[in-house]
């Protein structure tokens, strides 16, 4: 079973920057996109960003141009740099990974979060 671990959240002031992590485990030996996506206070999840196995990353139009995915593929993780943050960045930050095993196609799976605030 794939499990996501994230890390990396906190408070920090607008201007600022973090770096998240994501640290994924129980993988089977075939491709997975992972991403990230944030929630913030009664609001709907977001999509913020997703990268391809093969590097190519996307973003949401809210954080082109200030945030960064990367991935590391032999220590399991994906990482999200975020700079010149602004309050309306604050959220709570989730990793996903989607499957694109042959036996279990389309399955999804989710970290617990990790929370970021930004204070103006």
């Amino acid at each position: 079973q794939v499990q996501l671990v994230e890390s990396g959240g906190g408070s920090v002031q607008a201007g600022g920057s973090l770096r998240l992590s994501c640290v994924g485990s129980g993988f089977m030996n075939c491709q997975y996109i992972m991403s990230w996506f944030r929630q913030a206070p009664e609001k709907e999840r977001e999509f913020v960003s997703v990268i391809t196995g093969d590097g190519v990353p996307t973003y949401a139009d809210s954080v082109k141009g200030r945030f960064t995915i990367s991935q590391d593929n032999r220590k399991n993780t994906v990482y999200l740099q975020m700079n010149s943050l602004t309050p309306q960045d604050t959220a709570i930050y989730y990793c996903k990974a989607l499957s694109l095993c042959p036996d279990n196609y389309g399955s999804t799976y989710w970290g617990q979060g990790t929370q970021v605030t930004v204070s103006s």
